[in-house]
């Protein structure tokens, strides 16, 4: 094994970095070339079929089967000019990446001839094997039908010589199977509830979408090296690793000078990015060493989320053309900062307004209050299904964790805005206020863009922050499907909004003016949901006794934290609004605790078997080793000598033994907890079993095997070490 740890530094050191050539033209020539977006319809579509996408795209129209010919055919004909000689329905199942089954366009006609055929029923709906997705009891193993659906709001683009369809993927009987579907309908409630209150300050408001800006941090590990970590390979983190004596103490590597081969990586990811419409724009090293980040500009939520598991293919795919792996994984090294994907939320209407943007006027800054104080109930309310959207084997290592927001939902404001809420508070009574308290209420209300113009303070501990003219929900993991989460938040803000809209209209029929009434129902919500706000360290023990006092949740592992999805409150939530049924919702909690299971399983088991096969041996042969000089010692050296010269060694040889003894007496134990866990039939209980029992053990493996890191010579240790991944560029 040492031949392959040195073969691999071996070729890191030899590695020419892939520069990459830069089109000549300008981003804004190139940006979108592969997609058939609205330049490409304008240009393909007739203008009976352009105005009838369009009209789907805007609002929602179905389009008909006539049309669907029209688009199929000239999807396929502008396809073609890109050299595309396949097509796909490009779905996200539950397994968190995406599925793609490749058509090719031809067809055999008579006379051994063939056409390239492409029709509306095959851009509509195709009918993939569904037998081997997550499905949570939806469907019988045995029937495979699974349905993909075209989302004409979500452009079709071509990769390599294929035509991706941006699709729904659902069952027969017609529950969703992916990610995608929930999010539309969540999407779709938000938007009419969120109308339906912007009708209280603006008519012209007919439409209203839910924007995302996602931000991606990665690490970036050599190849080579990966190749000789069968724990990355497998499982996407390094189980074992002592920590370097530099890692990322001195803060340098933070938004420092990014390295050579770094920069040609993210050059030619970002010129494919664009080329598929991803409008990729900031990068910058991140705050441990191989870990960077990358962001675009922020778009409608359904569109964003397409383009996060677009950019994460691709970048996976660029990084072997340059001798990269990327690690995706929350938590891939421990004792360094994770990675998380950042959700920057917020809402805009068809007039050009951000809801969450204060303005000028006491009437545009009442109307940011109503969303802003909305959301913040919202998450109130609903904090543990928050808290479950973000749950997974991978985030639980982060989470709480050098820079990464604990477990337990908080809401950051900062300090001045969360003084407007108290003011807004104090001001508003249950009865009718007066002249002078409407006036200085509104007056107090018209100074909100100066108070924030000066809010400058941010909190990275805060899982939920208020930044300006957004919500930044930080405890979104790396490697999370962003639908997930989105389809959450997007989902209690909506039904939040049905309910302050309810409760306006009630006071307004009982002779409330609107403006008093809105006052009146918006001071509820900040006395309701007063407990989610904070502004200090996430991290400190103050806080965890503090959020026990407030009421607040803890839920530190996964298997207790999904429970959130089958919760009374959650079903009545998505029941109510049509975003999932029952069934749906039930299907997804037992498709996370199964993942889960299966996550800390083949954790396991590549623990077990990189100690039993690779560590173990390793250590005992350096041990021999030690045995045989001491031999030696003691053939040339007197009794008096010989003890005093070869007590380091001995002492050596007995910690060895000590090690290797609690790394396979705790092995063993760990695959015996996993045999009892595989016994048990009941998901949950399975998950919990997995979790308190054979997950129980990884620390204490670990630790003896990062022991013994310390004590074998650098020469003989089978791995590549912390200093090597992080520190090799």
């Amino acid at each position: 094994m040492a031949f392959h740890r040195f073969k691999a530094l071996e070729a890191v050191l030899t590695r020419v970095p892939v520069e990459v050539n830069m089109p000549n033209n300008k981003v804004s020539e190139f940006f979108g070339e592969n997609v058939f977006g609205y330049d490409a319809m304008r240009e393909y579509l007739s203008d009976e079929a352009f105005n009838s996408v369009m009209a789907a795209i805007d609002r929602g129209i179905q389009i008909d089967r006539e049309m669907a010919d029209q688009v199929a055919a000239s999807m396929k004909a502008w396809a073609n000019s890109k050299g595309a000689t396949h097509y796909t329905h490009w779905f996200q199942p539950l397994t968190g990446a995406t599925a793609e089954k490749h058509d090719a366009f031809f067809e055999p006609t008579e006379k051994g001839r063939a056409i390239e055929r492409f029709g509306g029923s095959q851009l509509v709906q195709q009918e993939p094997d569904a037998s081997s997705f997550p499905n949570g009891g939806i469907r019988n193993t045995f029937e495979a039908r699974g349905y993909t659906g075209w989302d004409p709001t979500s452009p079709a683009f071509v990769i390599g010589k294929t035509l991706c369809i941006p699709t729904i993927f659902v069952s027969y009987t017609g529950e969703a199977l992916d990610y995608k579907t929930p999010l539309l309908k969540a999407l779709n409630v938000l938007d009419k509830a969120a109308v339906d209150v912007c009708q209280f300050f603006d008519k012209n408001v007919t439409k209203v979408i839910a924007t995302l800006g996602w931000e991606q941090e990665y690490f970036l590990v050599d190849e080579a090296l990966y190749n000789a970590r069968p724990d990355l390979a497998m499982t996407g983190r390094a189980l074992f690793g002592h920590a370097p004596s530099k890692g990322q103490q001195l803060d340098d590597h933070y938004f420092g000078s990014i390295p050579d081969r770094a920069t040609y990586f993210m050059r030619d990811f970002e010129i494919e990015s664009l080329k598929l419409g991803i409008p990729i724009k900031t990068r910058h090293n991140e705050v441990a060493p191989n870990q960077f980040e990358c962001a675009p500009v922020f778009e409608e939520c359904n569109l964003a989320v397409d383009h996060n598991q677009l950019l994460m293919d691709v970048m996976e795919k660029v990084a072997r053309r340059h001798n990269f792996r990327v690690l995706l994984h929350e938590k891939p090294f421990a004792g360094v900062n994770g990675s998380g994907k950042h959700n920057n939320w917020s809402m805009s209407t068809n007039t050009g307004k951000n809801l969450l943007s204060p303005g000028n006027t006491p009437k545009v800054n009442l109307q940011f209050l109503t969303f802003f104080i909305n959301t913040l109930k919202a998450v109130h309310d609903n904090a543990d299904l928050m808290r479950a959207s973000i749950a997974s084997a991978n985030n639980d290592h982060r989470l709480g964790a050098n820079e990464a927001p604990p477990a337990i939902m908080s809401v950051f404001l900062g300090t001045q805005l969360s003084n407007v809420l108290d003011e807004l508070e104090s001001k508003v009574k249950t009865g009718k206020m007066s002249p002078d308290e409407k006036t200085a209420l509104k007056l107090g209300v018209g100074k909100i863009p100066d108070i924030l113009l000066d809010n400058t303070d941010r909190n990275r501990t805060s899982p939920f922050a208020f930044t300006g003219n957004k919500f930044e929900f930080r405890a979104v993991g790396s490697s999370a499907n962003c639908a997930g989460p989105m389809t959450v938040l997007n989902a209690i803000v909506a039904d939040q909004l049905v309910k302050f809209k309810r409760e306006v209209d009630d006071l307004m029929e009982k002779g409330v003016e609107k403006d008093e009434a809105i006052f009146q129902v918006l001071r509820k919500c900040i006395l309701d949901s007063k407990a989610i706000r904070f502004e200090g360290n996430g991290y400190g023990e103050e806080w965890v006794q503090e959020a026990a006092k407030r009421g607040l949740s803890n839920i530190k592992t996964t298997p207790e934290a999904l429970a959130a999805f089958v919760s009374t409150k959650t079903l009545n939530i998505f029941v109510r609004h049509r975003i999932m049924n029952d069934r749906e919702q039930h299907a997804r909690y037992d498709i996370h605790l199964e993942i889960y299971i299966k996550k800390i399983q083949i954790e396991s088991r590549v623990m077990a078997d990189l100690a039993l096969n690779h560590i173990i041996p390793t250590a005992i042969k350096y041990q021999s080793t030690l045995i045989d000089n001491v031999k030696g010692l003691k053939e040339i050296m007197s009794p008096a000598e010989f003890k005093k010269n070869a007590s380091i060694q001995m002492e050596m040889i007995t910690e060895i033994s000590q090690h290797i003894n609690n790394i396979k007496t705790n092995v063993d134990a760990m695959t015996e907890a996993r045999k009892k866990a595989n016994a048990i039939e009941d998901v949950k209980k399975q998950a919990v079993q997995y979790c308190e029992k054979v997950k129980a053990y990884f620390e204490t493996i670990r630790y003896n095997v990062d022991k013994l890191e310390m004590i074998v010579d650098d020469e003989s240790w089978p791995l590549p070490k912390y200093r090597e991944l992080l520190f090799t560029k």
